[in-house]
């Protein structure tokens, strides 16, 4: 079976499509992993989801900030933002199913070999806590309470953490990590002003994967979210958000003891900071 980890879609569902067709994937035998942002910006965003639920477990897919907003947005616990293209999800007829079907993905996901989330990893965690951490998360998505939880995830404090977080600051922190971090101070102090390219941050930010004495330092990590980052190795992580969206290229990494980069042109269907 060969495993395919997915770049950030964005609704960019034809872009997907033509990316299948060069990996030619066979949803008998292989398997994609998404990193999340499955939807929102692009045009299709809709026929994402349904093509991507449709796989079954041919598709692993892990939150991200996009998937996530959407969520609070039909939970009417976040309002609809200019650029957002959510509303022929909201409108459609299978929406509560395939509403409840995101709200029932992971934000982390692993094998032997990899892990998989959308955007990093405090330097405080090990695995065994970023499992447990993100089985929080993913208790309160699917529990009875999920739309309270919609009430309460938005924020950027706390931005340290810490054993003694209890509640719904320590669910925003969880969140936050998995699906928004790129760049910290050196002691892991979360900073969500600069989203561009390395090199051209403040200088007392790194981004998160070169933090030092990072307890999660041994994990192959493979995530997404950092479009200005582009593709990137080192530290042991793989950034595979190459700005399909924007007008880059739509990313499959082949994961395996050689890793093998595919990637496709794409039009982009956003202007960078307009």
């Amino acid at each position: 079976m060969a495993i395919y980890a997915i770049g950030d879609v964005q609704g960019c569902f034809d872009d997907l499509l033509r990316l299948l067709d060069k990996i030619d994937f066979n949803k008998k035998s292989d398997q994609l992993w998404f990193v999340g942002d499955l939807v929102n910006r692009g045009p299709k965003s809709l026929e994402t989801l349904r093509f991507i639920k449709s796989l079954g477990k041919s598709a692993i897919c892990v939150l991200g900030n996009h998937d996530l907003h959407l969520l609070a947005v039909a939970y009417k616990h976040s309002p609809i933002r200019a650029k957002d293209t959510l509303t022929p999800i909201l409108d459609a007829k299978d929406k509560n199913e395939l509403l409840d079907w995101l709200r029932h993905q992971p934000l982390f996901h692993y094998n032997d070999d990899f892990c998989l989330l959308h955007a990093g990893l405090p330097p405080q965690w090990d695995f065994a806590t970023a499992k447990k951490m993100a089985a929080k998360v993913e208790q309160a998505l699917r529990g009875d309470k999920y739309t309270t939880f919609f009430k309460h995830m938005h924020g950027n404090k706390p931005v340290l953490w810490s054993n003694k977080l209890t509640g719904y600051a320590q669910l925003r922190f969880i969140v936050n990590c998995f699906t928004r971090m790129r760049f910290c101070d050196q002691n892991g102090h979360l900073d969500f002003k600069y989203s561009g390219k390395l090199g051209d941050q403040p200088e007392h930010l790194m981004p998160w994967f070169d933090l030092p004495n990072r307890k999660n330092a041994q994990l192959k990590i493979i995530f997404g979210h950092w479009s200005a980052l582009g593709y990137h190795h080192s530290n042991n992580t793989y950034a595979i958000d190459t700005g399909c969206l924007w007008g880059g290229e739509l990313t499959a990494l082949k994961l395996g003891t050689k890793m093998q980069r595919i990637s496709i042109a794409c039009k982009g269907y956003q202007v960078p900071n307009k």
